[in-house]
């Protein structure tokens, strides 16, 4: 093995940290109360776009019939993964640059059914005048080379604390079903193992991946056209004058 290769290999294992190690790391620069401390302002925030979600699900669903997404799920960035990513960055790591530099330490991935809802969801987050949208990139109209999907957006939510506010930034990532489990599958087959025949088994990957983009807008089509046919069949019950049942004559002086 070349120099080269020795320098490489002492750098991912350099990178490659335990929660312990990245601790002492903290401990020794005297952050390791911040950190914790940064730590409980994200799960906060992560909590509070998830109440925002929960609510707005709620009401879409009284008002629509039926609900805008299945599932939510949430994450906080563990200790470790946050240190490899600012050290592959080249930035020292301090509670200050992780705060400073990273968007993604809290985490909401919301699951829709439809396409339409995914952006209907997003537009009503906009609206709430507490929450800023800091950025935005649509994988779902420029989905990415290997055929990844989905609707990223960075929030700037404030958090209460009992004697201040913070704003803090949380990602929120919005797919459909279909394309959560590509997502998903694509991650388990493909992380971190060396693969034989990768070009071909990528192209595979990305036929999948816009064979589900079909099925996911040919599914938006149908449930469309059923309810268009709901509408259709309440105009006709709507128009369609009641008959007024005849009664049989009665003599005025009869006894019955």
């Amino acid at each position: 093995m070349n120099g080269v290769e020795n320098e490489k290999k002492g750098t991912q294992a350099k990178n490659h940290l335990t929660p312990e190690e990245v601790d002492r790391i903290l401990l020794e620069n005297g952050e390791l109360e911040q950190f914790d401390e940064l730590m409980m302002y994200y799960d906060s925030a992560m909590v509070e776009v998830r109440t925002k979600l929960e609510v707005l699900n709620k009401e879409m669903t009284l008002k629509q019939r039926r609900n805008p997404f299945e599932y939510i799920k949430s994450r906080l960035k563990k200790s470790t993964s946050i240190y490899e990513k600012l050290v592959a960055r080249d930035i020292p790591f301090t509670v200050e640059n992780i705060e400073k530099n990273l968007n993604d330490i809290a985490g909401v991935r919301v699951i829709c059914a439809f396409i339409d809802d995914i952006y209907g969801i997003r537009d009503a987050l906009a609206r709430q005048d507490d929450v800023e949208i800091l950025q935005e990139k649509d994988y779902i109209a420029s989905p990415k080379a290997n055929g990844y999907r989905s609707l990223h957006i960075i929030l700037r939510v404030p958090i209460y604390m009992s004697q201040e506010k913070k704003l803090m930034n949380v990602e929120v990532q919005f797919r459909t079903i279909a394309m959560d489990f590509w997502a998903s599958v694509e991650h388990k087959m493909k992380y971190k193992k060396v693969i034989k025949n990768a070009e071909s088994i990528s192209e595979e990957l990305k036929y999948s991946a816009d064979m589900i983009n079909q099925l996911d807008r040919r599914m938006l089509q149908i449930r469309d056209r059923i309810a268009e046919s709901d509408e259709e069949i309440l105009e006709e019950k709507q128009t369609q004058t009641p008959r007024t049942p005849i009664m049989p004559l009665r003599h005025p002086y009869s006894s019955d």
